[in-house]
């Protein structure tokens, strides 16, 4: 029996082959859906369809291949006598590593001219929902939505799996992500909103009917407004601030 069982879902390949490869070298069996597992067969890693674990097709033009309790049982199942009992009663088996990446919709819809049916097709459900299950359940699950994550993973199951700290990074990554994505979604579609509503001389050029705004923190000042209160400075992630301290101390407020 394989050491960990791994499912991969990715919209976005890049990667994929040689991080399979390590997993299987790690005792890994791997199991993945549609376009995943045909890229993986083809450069042959040995690897399950979903259909083989559900007993189910996948439907309505791929819409449905996840979701299935033979694979959110396997996700979502505490590693306690009795989920592992009702596990076994109907013939489920844990999963402990999940790989996805969504459908890539921010940029279909930054394409010019996409129209509303194409981009709500760049909706992913099934990778959001098996995203959220294995960072839900990240005290025994390990998640993955980046590829540039799959080195420090897969060296980590090399040596025996992952640990509880990572486990948790990696789930604030995977809700981060997702939180990311629905916002896209519900900013593009109010938009959408917005232009039918809209007069006709002001729907080519019109302010965004939404606007997020996602800050981390630069560092802590020394106090805020007030001596008694806390203030920090934030930031575009990745950006550096605008301006570097020469001389004197750390900035207060």
């Amino acid at each position: 029996m394989a050491a960990f069982r791994a499912l991969i879902s990715v919209s976005d390949k890049s990667g994929l082959v040689d991080f399979a490869q390590r997993l299987v070298a790690a005792g890994g069996e791997i199991i993945a859906s549609g376009g995943t597992a045909r890229k993986l067969a083809d450069a042959g890693v040995p690897v399950l369809q979903v259909e083989d674990v559900t007993g189910f097709p996948e439907i309505l033009g791929g819409r449905v291949k996840t979701l299935h309790p033979a694979i959110h049982g396997g996700i979502l199942a505490r590693r306690t006598a009795q989920h592992l009992d009702e596990l076994t009663a109907h013939s489920i088996r844990p999963l402990d590593l999940v790989v996805v990446n969504l459908y890539p919709f921010q940029e279909t819809v930054a394409q010019p001219n996409v129209s509303v049916a194409t981009a709500v097709e760049e909706i992913d459900i099934g990778g959001v929902a098996l995203l959220r299950a294995a960072a839900k359940n990240h005290e025994s699950v390990t998640v993955v939505c980046n590829p540039a994550d799959y080195t420090m993973v897969a060296e980590a199951f090399a040596n025996g799996g992952t640990g509880a700290h990572l486990r948790r990074v990696l789930a604030v990554k995977a809700f981060r992500h997702t939180a990311e994505y629905d916002t896209a979604i519900a900013a593009y579609l109010a938009d959408q909103v917005m232009d039918g509503d809209a007069p006709a001389e002001a729907s080519s050029a019109h302010l965004p009917a939404e606007m997020h705004i996602e800050l981390v923190q630069v560092q802590l000042n020394r106090y805020g407004e007030n001596p008694h209160q806390q203030g920090g400075l934030y930031g575009y992630a990745g950006e550096k601030p605008a301006f570097e301290v020469l001389h004197g101390k750390e900035m207060s407020y």
